[in-house]
């Protein structure tokens, strides 16, 4: 019989075969932390949303119910942004040293590699890829990204430039820029890579003094759900307060009922001074640049 995969290496082998393997036993923390109804962090509490509402997120491979998730609404999100905005303005995290932050954040980076098994095994049910993927790829990677981005929080410099000044021409003056954190950032995550988005979007504003109100996608918030829990193990919680929305487009009858995304309402007063970050489908950006433009910037 000819082999299977000819001319491929062994390792790359293992991985091609995750695609095809046939189940396996899912990681007993992962059980546990499926078989109970995911509720909502905000202001460092897990609460459930405030009309009592939830909905299931599914195990791809099999369509079937793998959790409860709280769904978030208008009301929600309020709470979160309130949360959010009043830890930015009179909390401890953007005032700590750079140095502070940073040892919290690679701690979180630290606490996701101790527990890769655990995060491997709910993307692949959450997501639907390959658990030897998830434990190559996604989880390392998001792991390494807070430690990098750590590293980062205590080499954010402003400039200091001389001045030519023509009335007085012996006088040397000098002036200096300051870099300072912006303020509540809001962050939308695609389905592809849960982890490994939120990743992306959650280091670098947390390196630099940011708050975050973070909506994880509504057909993978398992991870994010979970990544919340080891934030607050790290000790970050009491700087950051967050609303991990799993907030979900399909359940609202009414398109200005809901929250973020293709027609889906921004509200305006409780995210005047927010940014956004966002990851996903052109139409999405687009419907928010288009509906609050002066909430926009580069960060």
């Amino acid at each position: 019989m000819e082999p299977l995969f000819r001319g491929i290496s062994p390792d790359t082998q293992e991985v091609l075969m995750g695609t095809i393997t046939s189940p396996v036993q899912v990681d007993p923390r992962v059980a546990d932390f499926v078989s109970k109804p995911r509720k909502m962090l905000i202001n460092g509490k897990w609460l459930d949303s405030v009309s009592g509402k939830t909905f299931p997120t599914y195990d791809p491979a099999t369509g079937e119910v793998l959790a409860k998730i709280a769904e978030g609404d208008s009301a929600d999100i309020d709470l979160a942004v309130k949360a959010a905005r009043k830890a930015f303005e009179t909390g401890p995290w953007r005032k700590m040293t750079a140095s502070e932050r940073g040892r919290l954040i690679w701690k979180l980076g630290d606490l996701i590699d101790a527990h890769l098994e655990e995060f491997a095994y709910l993307e692949s049910l959450d997501n639907g890829k390959p658990l030897t993927v998830a434990r190559a790829a996604d989880v390392p990677l998001a792991a390494e990204l807070f430690r990098y981005m750590a590293g980062w929080a205590n080499k954010l410099e402003g400039n200091t430039i001389p001045l030519s000044v023509p009335y007085t021409p012996k006088a040397r003056y000098l002036s200096y820029t300051l870099r300072e954190p912006i303020g509540v950032v809001g962050q939308i995550i695609p389905w592809n890579f849960p982890l490994l988005m939120a990743a992306w979007k959650l280091g670098p504003a947390l390196a630099t003094g940011c708050t975050i109100v973070l909506k994880p996608a509504e057909q993978t918030p398992l991870s994010a759900l979970r990544l919340g829990e080891l934030i607050m193990e790290a000790g970050c919680v009491y700087g950051i307060d967050r609303g991990w929305q799993a907030d979900c487009s399909r359940r609202h009858r009414k398109p200005e009922e809901s929250i973020f995304g293709v027609g889906w309402k921004i509200p305006q007063r409780d995210f005047q001074g927010c940014r956004y970050g966002c990851r996903g489908s052109g139409s999405r950006q687009r419907h928010i640049l288009q509906s609050r433009p002066m909430l926009l910037c580069r960060i």
